[in-house]
């Protein structure tokens, strides 16, 4: 086991507000975290610094061995893998599904004059497969459903075979179908020894995978909380994190929240 990421008195400010303050955190290569917190709490500002995205204000980060901000980013990046809406926006609808993940070889998206090896197509036919997408290789991504998208970005992410996994909210938005299949497919992979350390934003309880061992709190860009998640998530600490009475219950590893009121 090895320390992947750390960060120690890290703060975010920009255009005069304060977004992360005084965070102290790391995270093992064996390890999966789930982040949860209220809207604005700060959980997308802290997976984009670690995807080196942008850089803190104040305090130290390190990610993969590298202090952000005291190295070259582009060769950092390669080496994390980072599945967001944002990211999928950059694919241009009419990408057959094997080129939107092909192109994370080249870091690229939109298949353009590059050349790929036949290795990289190999390992972006496997990725597909992983994934439930193999069926899928050529159509347009424009026409692709939710979690059909979804699964391509996490596809694309794990394509260059990353040493920290990042991924915001990868079943958000979905019906209740989609939902449960990057569920099982997220759950599979993270169970897998080989997987590299994970790292998941999320707003629902619901939506984290069984085998993800470690979640972190914020609130106001504070850490309100950190470890295990059966020691985090519990009804006592998320009513106070959200400020109103919750029950946290669990069936077969698999959390779900409701009002106590």
């Amino acid at each position: 086991m090895s320390t992947v990421a750390s960060m120690q008195s890290l703060g975010v400010t920009r255009s005069g507000k304060e977004l992360l303050h005084d965070v102290d955190w790391s995270i093992d290569s064996s390890e999966r975290w789930v982040i949860l917190g209220p809207n604005g709490a700060g959980k997308t500002t802290l997976l984009t610094l670690l995807a080196s995205l942008m850089h803190p204000s104040t305090g130290v980060l390190t990610v993969l061995g590298e202090r952000v901000g005291k190295t070259d980013v582009f060769e950092l990046r390669p080496r994390v893998g980072f599945a967001s809406s944002a990211m999928a926006a950059r694919i241009p609808a009419n990408e057959s599904v094997l080129d939107a993940v092909l192109t994370a070889a080249h870091a690229v998206t939109g298949r353009w004059n590059e050349e790929y090896d036949d290795i990289d197509v190999r390992r972006a036919h496997r990725v597909l497969g992983e994934w439930n997408l193999e069926h899928l290789a050529d159509r347009t991504v424009g026409t692709l459903s939710d979690g059909e998208r979804k699964r391509v970005q996490i596809a694309r992410s794990v394509m260059t075979d990353p040493e920290l996994l990042l991924l915001d909210e990868p079943a958000g938005s979905l019906d209740l179908g989609g939902r449960e299949d990057v569920i099982e497919l997220l759950d599979r992979f993270a169970a897998w020894d080989a997987a590299p350390a994970m790292v998941m934003v999320t707003h629902h309880v619901e939506e984290i995978p069984p085998s993800f061992s470690h979640a972190l709190l914020l609130r106001d860009g504070e850490v309100f909380d950190q470890g295990t998640v059966d020691e985090v998530i519990t009804s006592d600490t998320i009513s106070e994190l959200f400020d109103r009475p919750l029950i946290i219950d669990s069936h077969d590893g698999r959390l779900s929240a409701r009002s106590d009121r």
